[in-house]
């Protein structure tokens, strides 16, 4: 893989500029496990390895981040950062499908010089339930400032199956894109267009049942009101009951 033009400092390679400039310890850390991560098995990489290829200490990395793991973290964020530096009000009268497959793409392109390192780095994690669990966080994060970026909310009752839908959908362009060498890309933004035009349709239906659900919700909520009333009620006789009862209610007080 490419090496970013950025470096890392003291344990640069032969091939970087004598005279680069020395990345902050987050972002070298970053960098640094995004090169090991395109030659070598994730699953033979230590934070001592890490450490060393970013030119920090131990105590260092430590402070920056507590795992392996949380670099990834730091990744997506990196490319958060990228993606919403990038941001432009060009396409603001454009279609919401249009605002979001831009935002998407320039995603994508981000995340480009790393795509060796994502290739070994998705294979490995695939069958691993706590490492996707933890991914989905990190990426549900990241989508929030995604979709705000293409001016789509996702607050709301449907706020958060919005965002969770978007992490799904991109999960699977992700994949085609992995395995896309066509520069113009063409495949990934094919897969881009159809997973948004999906989304679009089953968040038609999902707001639909939601507005036909309507009147048993309130049917619901009401009657969870009134147990909720009458619960209260229960507690302060019993804790009238306790006053004049010198053991405070409770049998065993006596033993």
């Amino acid at each position: 893989m490419a090496r970013n033009p950025k470096t890392t400092g003291e344990h640069d390679g032969a091939g970087d500029t004598p005279h680069a400039t020395r990345l902050p310890p987050r972002e070298a850390i970053v960098e640094a496990l995004m090169r090991l991560a395109a030659e070598q098995p994730w699953n033979d990489i230590e934070i001592g390895d890490i450490a060393r290829e970013a030119g920090v200490s131990l105590a260092e990395f430590r402070e920056c981040y507590p795992s392996k793991g949380a670099v990834l973290g730091g990744f997506a964020r990196m490319i958060d950062k990228q993606v919403l530096d990038g941001a432009s009000d060009d396409l603001d009268d454009e279609p919401t499908r249009e605002r979001l497959f831009d935002v998407l793409m320039r995603r994508l392109d981000a995340m480009d010089p790393y795509k060796p390192a994502l290739r070994r780095i998705v294979f490995a994690l695939r069958g691993d339930p706590l490492s996707l669990a933890a991914l989905n966080q990190v990426a549900l994060n990241s989508q929030r400032f995604m979709l705000a970026s293409a001016g789509i909310s996702t607050e709301g009752p449907l706020g958060r199956v919005k965002l969770q839908g978007v992490v799904i959908a991109f999960a699977r362009v992700t994949e085609v894109w992995l395995e896309d060498e066509d520069p113009a890309l063409a495949r990934t933004m094919a897969a881009l267009d159809r997973e948004i035009r999906n989304g679009e349709r089953f968040m038609e239906r999902a707001e639909d049942v939601r507005r036909l659900t309507a009147p048993f919700r309130a049917l619901a909520q009401s009657l969870a009101e009134g147990g909720r009333r009458r619960r209260r009620r229960g507690r302060n006789d019993d804790r009238n009951e306790d006053e004049g009862n010198p053991l405070g209610g409770d049998p065993a007080a006596a033993i």
